[in-house]
């Protein structure tokens, strides 16, 4: 028997107001010391797929019809009763999965031992999703353990197609032959490889005393050219600074989408991100502070040349400082709604031309000194070269002169005021 989920708590397209009714839906009540609450403990953002007969090969979806999607996913908070939450946002056919199951990950798409747990929605192992809803799953006893790597398996009905996805997950993921494999704890059944994630979009624990911190943005954010397979991203680098501090109780979640903009949506870059933050952010349980960094998509998109076809920097739209602001007014108005600290991150050196130069100073200089945010991660003034401060320091640099190095990332890390933006998240 299939299990139909009627409640709706995310939805394409929603405005700041619709959001923030879906955040209350279906957030967690905000966490109090001495309570056992769900907090969040990894996730991810989706964004939608292009639907093109004939997409370019970064467009193109693996095949998931009666297969087994294998992701690989690595918690930042301990626990031992998990939930997951699916969904099929952007989706536009319902979402059909039949066996969902965690297991610890063990060497590429194999899994250790014990054997996976079944995962179950109102009881049963198959879900049905209506296009636009998620769900979260039934508590399961599970044993989780901060910074270890699970593997989440779900196979999809016959007919399945991927809508929606994570494109740059930076993590190698796998889809099995036909068939039913979420519970094989070896590797043969996965013959493809892709590097995004699809449908599971967070894990949460049961726990006493924790939070979260949202990290949400652009390709910064999402770790666009770290290396693969190695949580070099800025948020998995300060997660791993928490845990070094002996603070255990915080979790780091990374809702980054490569080419998101605050204000604009694209068909290949996701929803603007004033527009998801209900659902990515404010919904998430257990979330109790965000570090924001967005804009310079924004403020570059507008001189990118139209391409014919698939023209992801679409629409050109030409912003200004001033635009920009209002909109980070927007999140801090959103945010203080759901009694959550929001830090404003400045926006990091893009090797830009003089006009739009001045556009990312003057947005810099109003996070730094406009008293907008709760507190200010000064991601530039971690990066930038010294003797010219519109580029990255070479070292930081991946080399395309916008995406930091490995390096980078972890200067990045060092930059967040570590003490304010723990307590900031503290239980209070």
């Amino acid at each position: 028997m299939r299990y139909r989920f009627s409640k709706v708590l995310g939805a394409l397209g929603c405005s700041m107001l619709l959001c923030l009714a879906a955040a209350d839906a279906s957030a967690a009540e905000p966490v109090r010391g001495g309570q056992s609450q769900w907090v969040e403990a990894w996730a991810t953002a989706l964004q939608s797929i292009p639907e093109l007969r004939n997409p370019p090969p970064l467009y193109r979806a693996p095949d998931v019809g009666n297969r087994t999607v294998r992701e690989i996913v690595y918690p930042t908070l301990s626990g031992e009763r998990v939930r997951l939450r699916l969904s099929n946002a952007y989706g536009r056919a319902p979402l059909v999965l039949t066996d969902v199951r965690l297991a610890r990950s063990a060497a590429g798409a194999a899994t250790k031992p014990p054997a996976s747990a079944p995962v179950t929605f109102g009881g049963h192992a198959s879900i049905e999703l209506l296009p636009g809803q998620e769900i979260e799953s039934d508590a399961i006893p599970f044993k989780l353990d901060a910074g270890l790597a699970y593997a989440i398996s779900a196979h999809a009905a016959p007919g399945q197609v991927l809508g929606a996805w994570h494109r740059v997950a930076n993590q190698v993921n796998y889809v099995s032959a036909p068939g039913d494999h979420a519970g094989d704890p070896g590797a043969s059944a996965y013959p493809t490889r892709f590097t995004e994630h699809a449908w599971v979009t967070g894990i949460s624990v049961e726990t006493v005393g924790a939070s979260a911190i949202a990290a949400i943005g652009d390709s910064i954010t999402d770790g666009m050219r770290s290396s693969l397979d190695q949580n070099r991203r800025w948020p998995d680098a300060f997660a791993r600074r928490l845990a070094q501090a002996g603070e255990r109780s915080t979790a780091v979640l990374n809702l980054g989408i490569s080419g998101n903009r605050l204000l604009s949506d694209s068909p290949c870059y996701g929803e603007a991100l004033e527009r998801r933050f209900g659902r990515d952010v404010l919904a998430r349980p257990g979330v109790r502070a965000t570090i924001v960094m967005i804009g310079i998509n924004d403020i570059n998109f507008a001189s990118m040349p139209p391409r014919k076809g698939l023209d992801c920097d679409e629409p050109h739209t030409q912003v200004a400082a001033r635009d920009l602001i209002e909109g980070y007014r927007r999140l801090v108005a959103a945010s203080h709604a759901r009694g959550i600290r929001i830090f404003g991150a400045t926006l990091t050196p893009a090797s830009l031309p003089a006009g739009r130069e001045s556009v990312r100073q003057a947005v810099n200089g109003w996070i730094r000194t406009g008293g907008g945010f709760d507190g200010v991660v000064d991601f530039d003034a971690a990066l930038r070269d010294s003797a010219r401060p519109d580029r990255l320091r070479a070292e930081y640099d991946s080399g395309d002169h916008i995406h930091p190095s490995d390096a980078g990332y972890a200067a990045m890390s060092r930059a967040v005021p570590l003490d304010a933006v723990v307590a900031a998240a503290r239980v209070r």
